[in-house]
C-alpha cells in the first residue's frame, strides 16, 4: 500500500474514532456521583394571606389597542375584547390589577394585565381602548401614565354622594 493511501486511511480511522466517541457522549446520561435529595415542595396554606404588591410607582409610555385584535388569543388564554378594562404589559405577570392615572388630566382606571405588549418600541404598556377612552389618550395614541400594583378587592370605585348612592346611580336616576 502506498504511503499516501496510508496516510489518508489513518486520517478516516482516527476522524471515525472522534465521531463515535462524540455520539457515545452525546447518548449518555448527565448524572452526577453524588445524588441530592429533590427539593421538597414549599406547602401554603390555601387560607394564608398572600404577600401585599408592591406599592412601586412607576412611570411608563402607554398606547391602546383594539379595533383589529377584538376577538384574537390574548398571552393568558382569553379572547381579547377591546371594551374590557385591560392592559398588555411586558413586566407585570398576567392577572395583574394595575390602577393606572394619565397625570395630563388626573384620570385614574384599574386595568387587569392579560396580554404581553406593547411590541413597539419606546412603549411599555398597551391598553384597551375602553381604559384608554376613560384615560383620555385615545385621540393622542400615546401618553405617559403613572401605574402603580392596585390591591385585589379595593378597586377604585364611583365617589358616593352623602347619602350613600353613587353618582353613577344618580345619573341613572335622572
Amino acid at each position: 500500500m502506498d504511503e499516501s493511501k496510508q496516510g489518508r486511511r489513518r486520517k478516516l480511522a482516527a476522524f471515525m474514532l472522534l465521531a463515535c466517541g462524540l455520539w457515545l457522549d452525546s447518548c449518555a446520561v448527565n448524572s452526577p456521583l453524588i445524588t441530592q435529595a429533590p427539593p421538597q415542595p414549599r406547602l401554603v396554606s390555601p387560607s394564608a394571606p398572600s404577600p401585599p404588591p408592591s406599592t412601586h410607582v412607576r412611570r411608563e409610555v402607554a398606547s391602546w389597542y383594539g379595533p383589529g385584535f377584538d376577538g384574537h388569543l390574548t398571552s393568558s388564554g382569553e379572547r381579547f375584547n377591546q371594551n374590557a378594562m385591560t392592559a398588555a404589559s411586558k413586566t407585570y405577570p398576567i392577572g395583574t390589577w394595575l390602577r393606572v392615572t394619565n397625570p395630563g388630566n388626573g384620570r385614574t382606571v384599574e386595568v387587569r394585565v392579560n396580554d404581553r405588549g406593547p411590541f413597539k418600541r419606546g412603549r411599555t404598556m398597551d391598553l384597551s381602548k375602553r381604559a384608554a377612552q376613560k384615560l383620555g389618550i385615545t385621540k393622542a395614541g400615546v401618553a405617559h401614565v403613572v401605574v402603580t400594583p392596585a390591591v385585589p378587592g379595593t378597586r377604585h370605585r364611583a365617589p358616593s354622594t352623602p347619602n350613600g348612592s353613587s353618582r353613577a346611580n344618580l345619573r341613572a336616576d335622572r
